[in-house]
C-alpha cells in the first residue's frame, strides 16, 4: 500500500489552508500512521487439523481478524514495552486463599468469585478459568487483571495461581518453581476441581505460565480435569528463548530487568533458600540462564541447565496433549523466536491449534492509535474461553474427528 493516497493529500491540503498548523500536523500524523498499521494488518495464520480450525472459524471468529497493530509501536520490542505502561488496570476484587503443598509448602489463590453472575447463579456449576501468570508475575499483572475481567462478563469464575515466592506468601519450605515442574499445577487443579466438582475447567497460561500448562496437560494426558487450554506468548524452546533474549538489545531490555526480579525475589526469601542453595553465587547473576544454572536446575535436581531446559521446552510434546489448546503467538516475539515454533507439529496433533500474528511482541498485541484498553489478545482469550465453555460437546467432537 502506498504512504500516500492522492485524494487523501488533495484533503490535507485543503484542509491546511484554514486550520491551526498543529491540529494540521495532528491530523496528518494520525493519517499516515493509520495508513502504515493498515499496510501492516494481516490476518493471523493457523495452524491445525481441519476439525479444530472448523470449529475455530464458528465459534471465534477473532482468529479471521486481520490483525492492525499500532502503528507507533514500530516492532515486537517496542509492543512488549508499550503494553506495561500504557495498558489499564481493571479493577478486580480478589479473595485471596492460602492452601498447602504435598510437600508442606503453600500456595497463593486469588479468587474473582462472580457471585453476581446472571448466567451462573449457582456456584457449584459455574465455569472456572485457572489463569497461570507469566516468570515473575502474579494476580496483580494487567494482562492477567484484562483476562479476569473479560472471563467475569461472561459470567465465570476464575482463580489466579501465583507462583511460590510471588503472590506475597512467604516459603515455607526451600523450594519454588519452575517451568517444568508442574506439582503446583497439579495441586491448584485438584483443589478447585474438589470444591468444584461439577464446574468445568478451563486452563489460560501466559509466557512461563503458558509453558506450565502445556506441560502438565501433556503430562496427564486424560486425566488433566480441564476441558481446554489455552496459552499466550508462550515460549517454545526454552534454549532458543534463552538465545534471542542473549541478543545485546534484548539483555539490555528485558533480560537483565527479569533477571533482578528474579534475585530479588530469592534475596527476600534468602532464609529458608541458603539451606539448599549458595545465594550469594545466584544474586551474581546476569541473566536469566546464569540464574537457571546457579539456581533453578540446582533447586529441581538437574544435572545441568542444558536437561532443565530441554524438560521444559513444550515444543515435541504437542502429542500427548489430550484437550484442545488453543495457543496465540507472535513472529516478532523477543522472548519467543518465530523459528522455534512448532509449525509442522501443530498441524500433525488433532488438538492443538497454533495461530500466529505478524505483530505483536511478547504479551503485547496493541493496536489502535491509543492502545488503553482491550486488545487482540483479550479479544482471542475471551471468544475462546466462551466458545470452550458454551460449546463443549462441539469442541470434543472437533478434535475428535481429526484423529
Amino acid at each position: 500500500m502506498p504512504l500516500f493516497h492522492s485524494d487523501l493529500w488533495g484533503v490535507c491540503v485543503k484542509y491546511i489552508s484554514s486550520t491551526p498548523c498543529t491540529v494540521v500536523l495532528g491530523a496528518v500524523t494520525a493519517s499516515l500512521l493509520y495508513l502504515y498499521g493498515s499496510s501492516k494488518a494481516q490476518v493471523p495464520v493457523l495452524m491445525c487439523a481441519d476439525g479444530f480450525r472448523a470449529f475455530l472459524h464458528t465459534h471465534c471468529p477473532v482468529v479471521l481478524e486481520r490483525f492492525c497493530p499500532t502503528p507507533w509501536c514500530w516492532g515486537g520490542r517496542v509492543q512488549t514495552l508499550v503494553r506495561v505502561f500504557i495498558k489499564s488496570c481493571p479493577a478486580v476484587t480478589y479473595r485471596n486463599e492460602i492452601i498447602r503443598t504435598g510437600d508442606g509448602g503453600q500456595l497463593s489463590l486469588d479468587w474473582a468469585d462472580n457471585l453476581d453472575s446472571a448466567k451462573y447463579p449457582q456456584s457449584s456449576s459455574r465455569p472456572t478459568v485457572l489463569i497461570l501468570p507469566g516468570l515473575t508475575g502474579n494476580s496483580r499483572q494487567t494482562y492477567v487483571l484484562h483476562m479476569v475481567q473479560q472471563a467475569v462478563r461472561h459470567g465465570y469464575r476464575c482463580v489466579v495461581m501465583n507462583n511460590r515466592g510471588f503472590g506475597g506468601e512467604e516459603l515455607l519450605t526451600p523450594l519454588t518453581f519452575c517451568a517444568a515442574n508442574t506439582q503446583d499445577v497439579e495441586t491448584a487443579v485438584n483443589h478447585v476441581k474438589e470444591l468444584y466438582p461439577q464446574a468445568p475447567l478451563l486452563g489460560a497460561g501466559v509466557s512461563l505460565g503458558g509453558m506450565l500448562l502445556l506441560n502438565y496437560l501433556s503430562r496427564k494426558g486424560r486425566d488433566s480435569k480441564m476441558i481446554s487450554g489455552l496459552t499466550l506468548s508462550v515460549s517454545w524452546n526454552s534454549f532458543e528463548s534463552s538465545k534471542s533474549l542473549e541478543q545485546p538489545i534484548n539483555k539490555l531490555l528485558f533480560n537483565r530487568h527479569l533477571t533482578s526480579n528474579l534475585r530479588h525475589t530469592i534475596n527476600r526469601h534468602r532464609k529458608i533458600l541458603e539451606k539448599v542453595i549458595d545465594i550469594d553465587h545466584v544474586l551474581k547473576a546476569r541473566t536469566i540462564r546464569e540464574f537457571d544454572e546457579r539456581f533453578t536446575s540446582v533447586m529441581f535436581g538437574y544435572k545441568s541447565c542444558i536437561d532443565y531446559y530441554q524438560d521444559a521446552s513444550p515444543c515435541n510434546k504437542l502429542p500427548q496433549i489430550a484437550v484442545p489448546v488453543l495457543c496465540l503467538n507472535a513472529a516478532d516475539d523477543p522472548f519467543s523466536p518465530k523459528h522455534a515454533f512448532p509449525v509442522t507439529l501443530a498441524p500433525r496433533s488433532p488438538n492443538v491449534a497454533l495461530l500466529v500474528t505478524s505483530h505483536g511482541g511478547h504479551i503485547g498485541f496493541l493496536e489502535g492509535l491509543f492502545p488503553h484498553g482491550e486488545g487482540y489478545m483479550d479479544r482471542v482469550f475471551s471468544q475462546f474461553v466462551r466458545a470452550a465453555f458454551e460449546h463443549q460437546e462441539d469442541l470434543k467432537e472437533a478434535c475428535s474427528s481429526d484423529k
